[in-house]
């Protein structure tokens, strides 16, 4: 019998086996129990997703025994509930660690997102409940703002505790310059909801892939990275379709909801490297430096990255007060023997 040519050999391959010879796939889920199949090499997780994941009752255990842990810190009742919150997430971590080989991902409240010092001590919280629980900073990154305030405690956190950081929210071309500069592990800039922005405020309800809004940004940030040699890498974030997904082949990393992942396994197209270091070598971009006054000026110059960091720092926000609201009855209950 004659060998399979590669061609067919790539036709019966899926999209996503494909995706993984070129980038690092990561599943953006707080429901572990989703992603045994698709075989991340690591997952992040956010205050929305470990809210929704909360709610399942194949996770009602995980918040009954943070529950008891910040009732049995003792303290406020605001304490206990800020104790529960920080177990919760690194107990669903822990869970999401069993999982892959890598590393997770883990939030800090969005509502200190202006407060560089409280960042670094809630960081450092939750790095120590990671400890305690036998797993090392190096397979944790620390989830952050990308506010210059957020950008300013990944670097405090990174050269003063080697604690490793994933800066989210992430918008701009100047948000992703002053990560560069921090020297912050990684970066997730956000695919999806730049394109809703453009959606929501242009005439236009559609993009071919290489021309999405999203794609377009987090090429260009790729591109300067490796242009200049920042060590910092990228991972796409936030991404609506797989059109999306196949258009960055090549990134450091993708990380993907389950959804797209079960997608991606059973599309079975040629899945060619969009994005590589050689190409990055040849674009013209300028390098650029930022300090806090020339950040805060380009950032503002973006009307798109201004309303898209805003509004997602408000529903994280919103979702860890909904959070925390469940936590404050359930503890109640708790408390009263129920």
């Amino acid at each position: 019998m004659s060998a399979e040519s590669p061609d067919k050999r790539r036709k019966m391959e899926s999209a996503l086996n494909q995706l993984k010879k070129h980038t690092v796939v990561v599943a953006d889920t707080g429901d572990f129990n989703a992603i045994d199949e698709y075989k991340p090499q690591d997952a992040t997780t956010n205050p929305s997703l470990i809210l929704a994941a909360a709610k399942m009752p194949a996770y009602q255990h995980l918040v009954d025994q943070a529950i008891k842990y910040g009732i049995a810190k003792g303290g406020t009742e605001d304490e206990q509930v800020a104790n529960t919150m920080d177990k919760l997430f690194v107990s669903f971590g822990l869970e999401i660690l069993k999982k892959v080989p890598g590393r997770v991902s883990t939030e800090v409240d969005a509502r200190l997102s202006f407060h560089r010092d409280e960042m670094v001590s809630k960081a450092l919280k939750l790095i120590a409940l990671y400890e305690e629980a036998g797993i090392g900073k190096e397979r944790v990154l620390i989830k952050l703002s990308s506010t210059w305030e957020g950008i300013q405690a990944g670097k405090e956190l990174e050269e003063k505790h080697g604690v490793h950081c994933n800066m989210t929210l992430l918008f701009s071309f100047a948000q992703a310059v002053a990560c560069a500069e921090a020297k912050v592990t990684l970066i997730s800039p956000f695919v999806g909801r730049i394109l809703d922005w453009h959606k929501e405020n242009t005439g236009r309800k559609s993009y071919e892939p290489h021309e999405d809004p999203g794609v377009v940004s987090v090429t260009k940030i790729y591109n300067y990275y490796k242009k200049y040699g920042y060590a910092t890498v990228v991972m796409g974030a936030s991404f609506r379709n797989t059109g999306e997904v196949k258009a960055l082949a090549g990134c450091d990393l993708l990380t993907i909801s389950p959804g797209l992942l079960a997608e991606l396994s059973k599309d079975h197209s040629s899945i060619p490297q969009m994005l590589s270091v050689e190409k990055a070598k040849s674009c013209d971009l300028e390098k650029v430096h930022l300090n806090e006054k020339s950040f805060r000026w380009e950032h503002n110059e973006d009307r798109m990255a201004v309303e898209k960091l805003s509004d997602g720092i408000r529903k994280f926000a919103a979702d860890a007060i909904k959070l925390e609201t469940m936590i404050k009855e359930k503890m109640l209950n708790a408390k009263n023997g129920q």
